[in-house]
């Protein structure tokens, strides 16, 4: 159902027949054929690391994927950006509300926050109005229909919880009324977690790394190019290839027994059984992929300390850097407020490794990476023997070294979900298949805190796909009345 809504989105580059096969999409049929308002482009087609992915992954399997936003992604393919072909960058703001904004029935305010959904007082609770801050000042607005909450994976449970929709016993430990007792608000957060592996590149080869250690000659270059051309390293993104891939048949069989023998986790959400299966059909599963692999061109940098947070300066030299992407994380987090006050953040625990399965099919497949690097296409564009930035990622085939360095190194992906969840109230769910609040009447929440399970792959286009289903979803209620 969602397919449809997916090509909906976006609108599918222009590729010259002769790029086709450096970018390993020759089997992507009806390339030219999506016509959405999100723009898209390849960027920087002619790049080494292109050509030398798609040969990875012809010769050795799984096979170039057919093109992922129609077909199963699992495989290789080389990334669309939503950039447009002068190199701009495409959103939701230039796509969705820049054609909308002289609509007589749209006003967007700034410097304003909500600070709770209004209900009345009848039997059953309905959603009236919002009450918001603009400017420091507490403003009320009527609905006429209904509200629909679009604030984010973090903002829209603590929107609720201040507004009395949540665990009660939360709510009441706070001093909030409590207009419907819905456990699930702030539960079931679940994120993409990666961990990358820098190899020093040769020094040929064109890397992003001058602009990593952020040197003003390769900055002012780069703006120059930019200006001028509308190319160069900012007009294109920085991961360029990926693949969706599955374990090999070998760790599948050592995760089978683990599966077997680990319960489904302490997470306290009632939906944890069904997510167990899903995640475990995933991982065993050899045409699913348990994780996703990638490029970028140049070093990533961040701190290893979390309590600091200052970030190391980076490594002189060229790097091309592989990532390892757990693509069904069984790990769950939460997001709740602290107190009643609107300005004060919600407390966001994103519980990464909570679960400990999770832990081990990623550090399977970080045993990959090496094995990747050491290809004869990646052998071309990487110094021979394999330098690694960081030393510590040189697993030499040791299982628990490699747990080790996914403990220290994973970081987030900014893939959020999951913390209004659309699932069977029983199951701990927030809204039902319309998007509406499990209690109260008038109300909606369409962001991607009700997506239920977190796809994948990269969140961006299924949150697109998800509000335009949201959209039809609105219009069939309101036309049918």
């Amino acid at each position: 159902m969602l397919k449809d809504y997916f090509s909906k989105t976006y609108n599918s580059p222009t590729v010259a027949q002769d790029a086709k096969e450096n970018l390993a999409i020759e089997d992507w049929p009806g390339l030219n054929e999506v016509k959405g308002p999100i723009q898209t482009s390849f960027g920087n087609e002619t790049h080494p690391i292109r050509r030398a992915w798609a040969e990875l992954f012809r010769s050795s399997g799984p096979c170039n994927a057919g093109d992922p936003f129609i077909h199963s992604s699992v495989g290789s393919f080389s990334c669309l950006a939503s950039i447009d072909s002068q190199g701009k960058r495409s959103n939701s703001a230039s796509a969705y509300y820049k054609p909308a904004a002289l609509r007589q029935n749209l006003h967007v305010l700034t410097n304003s926050f909500v600070e709770r959904v209004l209900f009345d007082e009848g039997k059953a609770p309905r959603a009236i109005g919002v009450e918001y801050r603009l400017d420091g000042v507490s403003k009320t607005v009527q609905a006429k229909r209904e509200v629909i909450l679009a604030a984010g994976v973090f903002q829209s449970p603590k929107i609720l919880q201040l507004s009395g929709v949540g665990r009660a016993d939360l709510l009441e430990q706070h001093g909030i009324d409590v207009v419907m007792d819905l456990p699930g608000v702030g539960q079931n957060l679940q994120d993409h977690m990666i961990s990358y592996t820098a190899f020093q590149a040769k020094p040929e080869l064109e890397t992003k790394d001058s602009l990593v250690r952020q040197e003003p000659e390769a900055i002012s270059q780069a703006m120059q190019e930019y200006a001028v051309t509308q190319s160069g390293p900012l007009a294109s993104l920085g991961v360029h290839t990926y693949a969706d891939l599955p374990l090999p048949e070998l760790d599948r069989s050592a995760l089978q027994a683990l599966f077997t023998n680990k319960a489904p986790g302490n997470c306290q959400h009632r939906a944890t059984q069904a997510y167990f299966d899903i995640a475990k059909t995933t991982v065993l599963d050899p045409k699913q992929p348990s994780a996703a692999y990638l490029s970028a061109l140049g070093q990533t940098n961040y701190s290893k300390d979390l309590k600091d947070g200052i970030i190391p300066a980076a490594s002189p030299g060229k790097f091309v850097t592989l990532g390892v992407m757990l693509s069904q994380p069984l790990s769950r987090g939460s997001v709740h407020i602290t107190c009643n006050n609107p300005e004060t953040p919600p407390i966001i625990d994103p519980g990464y490794l909570s679960n400990p399965l999770d832990l081990e099919v990623m550090a399977r497949h970080l045993l990959r990476i090496k094995n990747l690097a050491e290809s004869p296409q990646l052998g071309e564009l990487l110094e021979q023997p394999l330098k690694f930035r960081d030393p510590d990622a040189d697993f030499q085939g040791d299982l628990d070294a490699a747990k080790k360095y996914a403990q220290d190194n994973l970081v987030s992906m900014w893939h959020f979900a999951g913390t209004c969840s659309m699932l069977p109230r029983e199951k701990d769910g927030v809204v039902d298949p319309k998007l509406k609040v499990y209690g109260v009447e008038g109300l909606r929440v369409v962001d991607a805190s009700a997506i239920p399970l977190v796809s994948t792959a990269n969140l961006q286009a299924t949150v697109y796909a998800f509000a335009e289903r949201a959209a039809d979803l609105i219009k069939q209620d309101r036309e049918s009345k």
